[in-house]
């Protein structure tokens, strides 16, 4: 078993930027300090990314800094467009599914890179409860509703602002989802701000805020594979979750209410362990409903709402490694398996079965229908924020 990547997390910004760019060396070797490693100097750009049919313009934001790394969000569907990191060489490649232009996001296509809501993942039968009144949402997904819905936050323009600092460039995105949209109540205000620091971060910050009590959860959908998009699969990426239980589902993917113990089973990432693993595993009820791994973790969080490391995921061919930290209670890890070769994407590369993963963080699905889950009820006056953090490193 490799070694639990925690063990590389580097604790300064100087040995940060030296595994980074590959750039260090032992006692009398010759390679480049990190003081003397080439920089670039932060900064975002704006640029069209094209026109929705109906005329309105689309832009592309482009984030880099100091290192190199850079990352692209568009105002159709705040969604990731790219993010270029280094391997343990120093070559930099594109890590997420999507497409080169506009008009692929438009086609149908399995969210990459979106922001979903008003409520991320399934709602079972497209109905719930709030405060005495029944909801009855679109059902997009066999009988459930899905991501929002028919159209949900992925598939919107949002109006996006330049909210860079001196320290670091940031985007912020926001979009009014009137009240009845999709079935849900409330004029609801939601904001999404990506921020990409000097410590190889990207930091997504959400909010939101409602004039009628509803139910949101809002997360993004972005595909990863280490190795390059389009560069195979994903299965011998080693994951390591930081949760002892899951929430196991029926045949439609919709939670039972039970909080499961993870450990011993395949769905165990205790500690670092390759994707493929144990993802086939034809004894596993759990596996045969999500055809590999669709399913929530609950998260080890000492205390609710506290910032904690989720998931760390490393390459073994790179050296590519990616942690992730959050304050929401969950994350669904999914590992592509509804790909099938029948999109093409970046660079005509095909996407086929378990070609990225996905880990959005999020409150559990079908929380509506389910009291004993965490709330994911927003009333008037109140607002929801959440944090997740994207680090970046490449292990020698």
């Amino acid at each position: 078993m490799r070694k639990s990547p925690l063990s590389y997390i580097v604790p300064t910004a100087a040995v940060a930027a030296c595994l980074i760019l590959s750039s260090c060396g032992g006692a009398g070797d010759s390679a480049k300090t990190s003081s003397e490693a080439p920089k670039t100097q932060p900064k975002m750009t704006k640029s069209s990314f094209g026109k929705m049919p109906d005329g309105t313009p689309v832009d592309l934001y482009t984030l880099t800094n100091k290192t190199g790394i850079e990352l692209g969000v568009m105002t159709y569907g705040a969604i990731v467009t790219k993010i270029k990191t280094p391997d343990r060489k120093g070559n930099f490649e594109d890590i997420v599914l999507g497409f080169d232009n506009l008009e692929g996001y438009l086609s149908p296509n399995p969210y990459f890179g979106a922001v979903v809501g008003r409520y991320g993942n399934r709602i079972a039968k497209g109905r719930f409860t709030l405060d005495g009144k029944a909801y009855k949402l679109a059902v997009n997904n066999g009988a459930n509703s899905l991501h929002g819905g028919l159209k949900g936050f992925d598939k919107v323009v949002w109006t996006a602002r330049d909210a860079s600092t001196p320290e670091a460039p940031a985007v912020e995105l926001t979009y009014l989802s009137k009240d009845g949209e999709e079935g849900y109540p409330g004029n609801l205000t939601v904001k999404v701000k990506y921020t990409l620091n000097d410590e190889n971060e990207v930091m997504l910050d959400y909010s939101a805020t409602t004039d009628k009590i509803t139910v949101t959860n809002i997360t993004n959908h972005t595909y990863f594979n280490l190795s390059g998009a389009g560069n195979g699969d994903i299965l011998k990426h080693e994951l390591k979750l930081n949760a002892a239980r899951y929430t196991p589902v029926d045949a439609g993917l919709i939670p039972t209410g039970e909080l499961r113990g993870s450990f011993g089973t395949p769905f165990d990432f205790s500690v670092p362990t390759a994707i493929g693993a144990r993802i086939d595993d034809a004894q596993d009820q759990q596996i045969k409903f999500g055809l590999g791994y669709d399913h929530n973790w609950v998260l080890d969080h000492p205390t609710a709402g506290d910032l904690i490391v989720g998931a760390e995921v490393m390459d073994p061919a790179t050296g590519r490694f990616l942690k992730l930290s959050t304050t929401q209670p969950g994350v669904q890890f999914y590992t592509g398996n509804f790909l099938d070769g029948t999109i093409k994407g970046k660079g005509g590369k095909v996407y086929g079965k378990r070609a990225a993963l996905c880990l959005e963080t999020q409150h559990f699905p079908d929380s509506p229908n389910h009291p004993a889950f965490p709330t994911t009820t927003l009333k008037p006056g109140e607002t929801m924020t959440s944090r997740t953090i994207w680090r970046f490193a490449a292990i020698p």
